[in-house]
């Protein structure tokens, strides 16, 4: 009997060393697709093409998800409002997709999460919006799997009043109550960054693309700059995949081609307000004027948002400002029997959702489908889409390159890949009480790292127990470990203090100080990983720490204008 190869394994490690290689990779033979862009949508694109056997690039000009795939509503959801303008077909993949993320590709990382819809009218109310959640719970049984979590329910007032004891009394006559589910959205990028490298992509963050190869009219390449070195060089591929997101339109222009559609970018921002400001056994969904509101579980916070405005200036930092917020707080004190204030706001965040730009002057009815075209030969641009449905996305963009690909390429096999960390995870989930008495951690800490990082955990409590002190909480920051530092610069592709601050943990909009007091502590962590001398731990600290300083202030502010002009008054680390 002939004995079959081992199948090739790769780590999944994302350190300065796999960094280094990957680079090479990048310069050396000719790719078969190169993606470029390291938000969901890209390092879903990442996946689906190298697990399709293909030789795969990935490259990112900042860090993974540092756009607006760490500034979402951190919800996988089919889209209630959807339903409302009929795009039944968008409803019904969004859900169909959260099936498949909450129970065969992340489950570790996406959890359902109950909200109540309060009803305010009699009979009409509740029939209509009924009607939409038994559609939105038929859609999601159409998948071929169950959904993953329970169909909706009527409550009357009474029930709402013990679900939500903080709502005015007058604020409803009754509730309507569904589930979604909800994710830490910068977390499950560089997860999926790491099952990429996983299957043999070559990875690479800080990579930026400043102009593309061209034999004709045929794309055959970019230049790239590796913003560590500054080193300008080549890299060779087949097809290109521009997956920009809201930088769609400027990396487009870098072909010098018109690009077939145009993406409009809509700011959102959210408030992170403590769990105890009021008390809720749910979430909320409430309609406003414009579109529909969110009140979000988030461990020990609540998150509330967002708001949907048309954004015109710097696409890296979008700016919060006075008037958004004060929306936001507006909106929720609507329905709750003592209000917020500003000095109950923890933390505040602004995303760009990149829409398609359409007909309507209001970003709130742009499409949130995607699109896909083969602009010039040799590349595919993808853009527009929902978070939840980037897998499909990713299938949809890679399919175009295949097709322009020499020989037959393998269909996508996305729906049945699961993330790295995720399978053995309920397994890891259930031995959790024998893991904590092994470990010496509290049962509820290591519930947390399970929740972040699944059958990895067992890296991160290997690090602790070479290094007992990693396992202490980080200064004004109780949830998250040292060993979660060290961890984000050896494994996860975390290069600069603000990426482990803003993306591998959320402390910089979780903490009250926003991360101040825990940002020297982390620096010296990673220092040890990435050879940071003293003088370039001040250095990380302290562009942090201007960070800080600057989206305060630019809170303080009427407009986007001057809030951007105040933001931008911080220097990108990247650029400096």
């Amino acid at each position: 009997m002939v004995k079959q190869p081992e199948p090739v394994s790769y780590p999944s490690k994302l350190g300065p060393a796999e960094r280094t290689k990957a680079i090479a990779a990048l310069k050396g033979a000719e790719l078969d697709i190169l993606v470029v862009g390291g938000g969901i949508v890209g390092t879903g694109s990442a996946v689906d093409a190298v697990t399709r056997g293909l030789n795969v690039g990935l490259v990112e000009a900042r860090d993974f998800a540092s756009g607006t795939s760490s500034r979402s509503s951190k919800l996988v959801h089919g889209g209630i409002r959807y339903l409302e303008q009929l795009d039944f077909r968008l409803v019904r993949e969004a859900l169909i997709e959260r099936g498949l993320l909450l129970q065969r590709i992340a489950p570790h990382l996406v959890k359902p999460v109950r909200f109540l819809y309060p009803l305010k009218r009699h009979v009409v109310e509740r029939a209509y919006i009924g009607a939409g959640m038994l559609l939105y719970d038929i859609f999601s049984y159409t998948g071929g799997r169950p959904p993953g979590v329970p169909h909706h329910r009527h409550l009357s007032k009474r029930q709402v009043q013990r679900l939500i004891p903080s709502l005015a009394n007058d604020a409803f006559i009754g509730g309507i109550t569904y589930y979604d589910a909800q994710v830490d959205d910068a977390r499950y990028v560089a997860n999926l960054a790491r099952t990429a490298a996983h299957y043999g992509a070559h990875v690479a963050n800080r990579v930026r693309v400043e102009g593309f190869l061209k034999v004709g009219e045929r794309v055959v390449g970019v230049e790239a700059r590796d913003l560590l070195t500054d080193e300008l060089f080549e890299i060779h591929a087949k097809q290109v995949v521009n997956a920009t997101g809201v930088w769609t339109d400027d990396t487009q222009s870098m072909v010098g081609e018109r690009g077939q559609f145009k993406v409009r970018a809509s700011k959102g921002i959210h408030l992170v307000v403590p769990r105890d400001r009021f008390q809720s056994k749910s979430g909320l969904l409430l309609r406003t004027e414009k579109s529909v509101l969110f009140v979000i579980p988030w461990g020990r916070h609540w998150l509330i948002g967002t708001t949907d405005t048309d954004w015109h200036l710097d696409k890296a930092h979008p700016a919060a400002t006075a008037a958004d917020i004060d929306y936001l707080l507006e909106h929720v004190n609507s329905v709750l029997g003592v209000p917020l204030t500003r000095e109950d706001v923890e933390g505040v965040y602004a995303g760009l959702r990149p829409l398609l730009a359409g007909e309507s002057d209001q970003t709130s009815k742009l499409s949130r489908e995607h699109l896909v075209a083969h602009s010039v030969p040799g590349l595919v641009v993808i853009a527009g889409g929902k978070w939840t449905t980037y897998r499909v996305m990713a299938k949809d963009a890679i399919d175009a390159a295949a097709d322009a690909l020499d020989g037959k390429v393998a269909a996508s096999t996305t729906q049945d890949i699961a993330l790295v960390g995720a399978e053995g995870y309920q397994a890891a989930w259930n031995k959790r009480g024998r893991i904590a008495a092994r470990s010496g951690l509290h049962p509820a800490r290591v519930e947390h790292l399970l929740n972040r990082y699944g059958t990895l955990t067992e890296d991160l409590l290997e690090l602790i127990r070479r290094r007992p002190e990693l396992g202490e909480p980080l200064p004004g920051a109780d949830d998250y470990l040292g060993a979660e530092v060290v961890y984000a610069a050896s494994h996860e592709g975390a290069i600069h203090l603000d990426d482990v601050l803003a993306r591998r943990t959320r402390i910089s909009i979780e903490a009250w100080d926003r991360g101040v007091s825990a940002a020297p502590v982390a620096a010296a962590l990673m220092a040890d990983v990435l050879g940071w001398d003293a003088d370039r731990q001040d250095r990380e600290v302290a562009f942090y720490l201007e960070r800080v300083a600057a989206e305060r202030a630019s809170q303080q502010q009427p407009d986007d204008e001057s809030a951007e002009r105040i933001r931008l008054s911080a220097p990108d680390i990247a650029n400096a």
